[in-house]
């Protein structure tokens, strides 16, 4: 039976999640998409029909939410018949919409952890302060919550459980590395919402090492990692969300994330810090306004869906991870190659949109086909990896694995 799917947020990844889903209409039935900008929602509807990508007669339909509004949201699940949620609007929604998702039955799906717009860098592990304070409730109520079903987190969790299931008796290290090798062509810009982007690295950097956490300053540790296609690219110990679960269900692996970062982009993040424009407090202008001045900077840098149609590059997304297998240490690398103009072509999306859009919607089709319908709250590396990789294969992200060789081979057919 289908099950018919509302999509919450417009922008480069909703864009691909619609996209997706819409491929797929004749496992999931009718899309519904919704935002607060009626004009992106009508734009990505326009661009599926353009594409002729909706592969069944079901339903597509877009709708202006505000989903911080909890009554407004269940309203619009009800409306839609929605039987799965996937939730890729801001993360500050994330706790409305699952609250709406548990008054109302339906699946939910989000790509990252919740955050309050007045904090930064809570005290880890950060699911413990929102989103696993509802998985008795989740269990109770018989609600499929699936969290972080993006790219990273998301795909970098299900490659750490295959290693698990499949090549380790025992890991030591999980190193995931995510390298953007792209060019966009502006002076400065963020490959996703500035105001979150921002909020990462402004903050403590957390890792989880010697079954313990530990912090650094942002760009204080940078380290270069040869990369298959992309290759070598200086990346920095960055705090991620997925460290924040895979420090729970790998506790005695150390677990790091690095990203990588050019000179330019280092530059102005400093000086755009320094000189506090990246603060989420309010001040006031010598006028009396109040402005936040982290708002202010999103308004005037380039709205990420908006670099798709220069995007040219690919990236490079994966995890180092080592430990022993029959007493001999080993080391593989799990990873993912996107490339931004082919992702641009298939959906009017750049890489990194794709990337994190493409999870998601995969995921939706495992709650539909059964295979992720847990009727619990559930992180990816929880669940079984195989029909996720293989999903993810079939939809347009192929799964690459380089051996203590240094052999590369495609594991996701």
């Amino acid at each position: 039976m289908r099950k018919n799917v509302l999509v919450v947020g417009a922008g480069g990844v909703g864009r691909v999640v619609a996209h997706k889903c819409a491929l797929n209409s004749d496992i999931l039935g009718d899309i519904h998409i919704a935002s607060r900008s009626a004009e992106k929602c009508r734009a990505i509807v326009e661009s599926i029909h353009e594409k002729k990508h909706m592969r069944s007669n079901a339903k597509l339909e877009w709708h202006q939410l505000d989903a911080m509004d909890v009554q407004a949201t269940v309203d619009l699940i009800r409306k839609a018949n929605a039987q799965i949620v996937i939730n890729v609007g801001s993360a500050f929604v994330n706790m409305s919409v699952l609250s709406a998702c548990l008054e109302t039955g339906a699946a939910y799906i989000d790509t990252a952890i919740h955050e309050d717009p007045r904090k930064i860098c809570e005290t880890p592990p950060w699911y413990g302060n929102y989103e696993w304070k509802r998985a008795e409730e989740c269990a109770k109520r018989g609600v499929t919550a699936i969290l972080g079903a993006g790219f990273d987190p998301g795909v970098v969790n299900a490659y750490a459980r295959l290693a698990k299931d499949e090549h380790f008796d025992q890991i030591k290290d999980i190193d995931i590395v995510d390298i953007n090798a792209g060019s966009h062509g502006k002076y400065f810009a963020t490959n996703f919402d500035p105001e979150i982007n921002f909020r990462e690295f402004t903050g403590v950097v957390y890792s989880w090492q010697n079954g313990a956490w530990q912090t650094n300053k942002m760009f204080e540790i940078g380290k270069e990692f040869d990369l298959p296609v992309v290759g070598k690219r200086k990346a920095y110990l960055t705090g991620h969300d997925e460290i924040h679960s895979l420090s729970r269900n790998f506790p005695n692996a150390n677990v790091r994330f690095w990203m990588g970062f050019g000179d330019h982009y280092i530059t102005v993040f400093n000086v755009l810090k320094n000189l506090g424009l990246l603060s989420e407090q309010p001040v006031k202008t010598a006028e009396g306004l109040e402005v936040v001045p982290l708002k202010v900077v999103k308004a005037v840098l380039p709205d990420p869906a908006s670099l798709a149609p220069d995007y040219t590059g690919k990236t490079c997304i994966g995890d180092f991870i080592s430990g022993t297998k029959d007493g001999v240490d080993k080391e593989i690398f799990v990873y993912n190659v996107a490339d931004h103009k082919e992702a641009f072509n298939e959906v009017g999306a750049q890489g990194i949109s794709y990337t994190a859009g493409v999870p998601a919607a995969v995921a939706a089709l495992l709650i539909a086909q059964g295979d992720w319908d847990v009727r619990k709250m559930a992180n990816v590396e929880e669940l079984s990896p195989w029909p996720f990789i293989k999903g993810l294969h079939q939809n347009g992200l192929k799964t690459f694995l380089k051996d203590e060789r240094g052999e590369d081979r495609l594991i996701s057919e």
